[in-house]
């Protein structure tokens, strides 16, 4: 039985959409799929409920750590894919991460699917960032960035709980080495990207305040290559150095943003809900 554990903060006009495709060509009691519906005050526990596969707890306390952990505990099986409520997967997606976790003679301990970003609509600046940082090498390893991460059951004797911080991705990619992570090819994660150019600075901002707490308070937490969108992405294709200069000009404005306001809400963006 896979696991699905997803924590949902106000998430009622998406979390359907999200359920829907998991459950699209499930097989008899091949899910477990368990909603943490923490601190809503919208519909996200009555739409998540209204799948009859899906249980749902909820939680008064707003907090995604929190919420992880007590699906964590609740989850009855393995492997368990940890899944953000706003993201899609590509049919058939968790039957491959799954069968990736637990089949051959030395199977990975961690997966992840392939990232597609959502930028359809978006304004160009927010198509600049991401021409760059989807190209970025760090993300060839990475199970951060992608709203899905799976892990078997040996995988998630690396950890006892999630650490009540904003970073719950990196913290999970810390726990592997590059050689037992994988990236699932054939299995596609559709994450949104934020609708308009102050939407990706408050979560660039969130995201950045959330590692840099991760680091301060973990040891063997990835470190940041700030190079690297210069070094192996636009010196290989300069055609790109116009969507570089708004790429830099975000980045370094979200920086800013981080250290004014380091902790600004649930830690997400609100602009695709």
């Amino acid at each position: 039985m896979i696991s699905v554990v997803i924590a949902a903060h106000n998430e009622a006009r998406v979390i359907g959409g999200c359920l829907d495709a998991l459950l699209t060509d499930a097989g008899p009691d091949e899910l477990d799929i368990v909603v943490v519906a923490n601190g809503c005050t919208d519909d996200t526990a009555l739409v998540a409920a209204q799948r009859p596969e899906v249980r749902v707890i909820e939680v008064a306390e707003a907090g995604k750590a929190n919420a992880l952990n007590v699906g964590d505990a609740a989850a009855r099986g393995f492997p368990r894919i940890y899944l953000d409520a706003d993201v899609v997967l590509s049919p058939g997606a968790l039957r491959r991460m799954a069968a990736t976790l637990t089949e051959g003679d030395s199977p990975p301990l961690a997966v992840m699917p392939r990232r597609q970003m959502v930028t359809s609509g978006r304004p160009a600046a927010v198509h600049a960032y991401y021409a760059i940082n989807t190209r970025l090498p760090i993300f060839a390893d990475a199970l951060f960035g992608r709203g899905a991460i799976g892990i078997s059951e040996a995988g998630h004797r690396r950890f006892d709980q999630f650490p009540e911080q904003i970073a719950d991705d990196l913290f999970l990619d810390s726990q592997f080495s590059s050689q037992e992570k994988q990236e699932v090819g054939d299995a596609t994660s559709y994450v949104q990207a934020p609708r308009r150019t102050r939407d990706l600075l408050r979560t660039l901002a969130r995201v950045r305040a959330g590692n840099t707490m991760l680091r301060a308070s973990h040891d063997g937490v990835r470190a940041s290559v700030p190079s690297s969108w210069l070094r192996d992405v636009v010196l290989p294709r300069p055609w790109l150095v116009p969507a570089a200069t708004v790429y830099v000009a975000i980045t370094v404005a979200a920086a800013l943003r981080a250290r004014r306001h380091p902790r600004d809400g649930w830690g997400r963006d609100d602009s695709t809900r």
